[in-house]
């Protein structure tokens, strides 16, 4: 099985829309896609979080290469690592919404889980 899923894209527009997403999901907490697209974005944002864990320089400017937005990248380091400062990965949850109405593609929400759901499990 190959390391990623290829989303009948050519690379280029592939590594743009999940750029894109993992920045939405960040800075809006949740995102609504596919369940393939989500299992993707899922595995880049947990490693996101994990560079942000870290609160480096060299961390910041990796993170700052595949965010697309300043802000969202100093949100990620401020706000968002340190909220799961206590936890090992496990960061997102990908909650199934049945199928979209056009093409019936199986739809879910990605979401980053809170901090009080985090200490409850």
């Amino acid at each position: 099985m190959p390391a990623n899923r290829k989303l009948g894209r050519t690379t280029a527009h592939r590594n743009a829309m999940l750029r894109g997403m993992v920045t939405l999901l960040l800075e809006n907490g949740q995102v609504q896609t596919t369940v393939t697209r989500a299992k993707e974005v899922r595995s880049i944002a947990e490693k996101m979080i994990t560079l942000g864990k870290k609160n480096t320089l060299a961390s910041y400017r990796a993170a700052l290469s595949y965010i697309t937005k300043e802000d969202v990248a100093k949100k990620l380091f401020d706000e968002i690592a340190p909220k799961y400062a206590n936890r090992n990965g496990g960061y997102t949850q990908i909650l199934k919404i049945g199928v979209r109405r056009g093409d019936a593609a199986e739809m879910a929400i990605v979401r980053l889980i809170d901090e009080d759901t985090a200490s409850a499990e």
